[in-house]
């Protein structure tokens, strides 16, 4: 078989989108945005065989090491059929060999492969998984860098999927009881939904401060996330959501509902219902006041950014404003994604990550908690691993590298709550 590495970007991404592998962080898009905006060099490498079809394919994201070094990283890849053993052998070889000319230490894969099946609390369903595969990768040189719970390495080894291909109606029955709870009251407070103009980065890049400082963890600058939707939106691989509230049209709602509650309940003579109406005065009366008390007319509550490619949505970055998140303008957010995504025929959301089964005293336990009740299924992935090229480099960079990003990340988190 022959290996490429200049393959025709056109042939490159037909492979890729029609593989059950797809995947965003495989795509050209991808790529580019990378060189773009992170200063890595995209290498789009491919096997062909006998009769010129590709059978295998790879991003590699070449990064930059101190002293002239490299490494290589193929997120969510290799793009090929893992069942066939000597072609991830045969791939993974003339990766090597190239890997060569770029004074490359080590190359890092995170295949988009499922583990083992699990139900939603994390238990596990049956005997059939892919720990064969864990095994054989390590045979043919690759270091498994193990089963993580967290979210310590590049991608989350653990996330929820939501099925589709069943349409609205089967998604929304197979919610939780708290979604579908919030979602049967209805947009109660008028909150509006935009969608799809670079205009909203300012407020979404406010949701997302609030969410890191909220959190205490690190973001990217407003240019990425920017650069990010325009980069992938030019090929409709991007949409952006943001929720806002209408400080005056809200104030109008609330106070049309106190009116018609403080009607009903001076008709009222049975205490026990006088009682229950006063409370729910009381909560809207508090309400009022919160919002009263917003600054802007239009105030971001909640917003996303995704990614769509193949057959997939995913939702990669998203924010919450810390103030009215009772008005769960995150639940709306999330359902007019999935309504979108229906619409357009994908047949996955990927909710992009979560940690495995954590404590509610956790960090991320909020997260977990929101994901798991839009019904999908908790995913678990084989895992990441280094294939090394280089061992005493290797060994070095991997003690000096993580001290470095430790320091970057504890100037990110200063630098959000500036």
């Amino acid at each position: 078989m022959k290996f490429i590495t200049d393959i025709e970007e056109k042939k490159y991404e037909e492979f890729v989108l029609n593989s059950n592998k797809s995947h965003f962080l495989q795509s050209t898009d991808w790529g580019t945005f990378s060189k773009d905006n992170k200063k890595i060099i995209p290498h789009y490498v491919a096997l062909l065989n006998d009769k010129e079809k590709v059978v295998a394919s790879a991003l590699l994201l070449e990064k930059s090491l101190p002293l002239g070094y490299t490494y290589f990283y193929s997120p969510r890849g290799l793009v090929l059929d893992y069942n066939d053993k000597e072609l991830v052998k045969e791939f993974t070889g003339k990766i090597k060999e190239y890997a060569k000319t770029r004074k490359c230490i080590y190359l890092k894969i995170d295949p988009d492969i499922k583990l083992q099946d699990l139900t939603i609390d994390g238990e596990v369903i049956d005997s059939s998984n892919n720990y064969d595969l864990v095994e054989y990768l390590k045979t043919i040189g690759y270091k498994h860098l193990g089963f993580n719970k967290a979210f310590e390495h590049n991608e989350p080894r653990y996330t929820f999927r939501l099925n589709l291909k069943e349409g609205l109606e089967y998604v929304t029955n197979n919610f939780h009881q708290t979604t579908k709870k919030v979602l049967n009251k209805g947009n109660l407070y008028g909150l509006e939904i935009y969608k799809n103009d670079e205009k909203y980065i300012d407020d979404f890049y406010s949701t997302m401060k609030d969410t890191a400082n909220r959190e205490n963890i690190s973001i990217y600058s407003k240019t990425y996330y920017l650069n990010f939707y325009k980069y992938l939106h030019k090929n409709n691989h991007s949409d952006i959501y943001i929720v806002y509230i209408d400080k005056n049209k809200t104030l109008e709602i609330i106070n049309k509902n106190i009116e018609d509650l403080t009607t009903k309940k001076d008709k009222l003579t049975i205490e026990n219902k006088i009682k229950e109406l006063e409370n729910q005065i009381s909560k809207l009366v508090k309400l009022k006041k919160e919002i009263e008390e917003l600054k802007e007319e239009k105030y971001p509550l909640s917003s996303i950014i995704t990614a769509k490619y193949g057959n997939k949505v995913w939702t990669v970055h998203g924010g919450n404003s810390t103030l009215l998140r009772n008005l769960n303008a995150n639940y709306l957010i999330y359902y007019e994604i999935i309504k979108d995504a229906i619409k357009e025929k994908y047949e996955v959301i990927d909710f992009f990550g979560t940690s495995y089964n954590p404590k509610e005293t956790d960090p991320e336990y909020g997260i977990y908690l929101f994901k798991k009740r839009l019904g999908g299924e908790y995913t678990e992935f084989i895992g990441e691993f280094d294939y090394v090229f280089k061992k005493f480099m290797y060994f070095i960079f991997n003690k000096t590298i993580p001290l470095y990003r430790n320091i970057v990340k504890k100037k990110n988190k200063i630098k959000n709550k500036k």
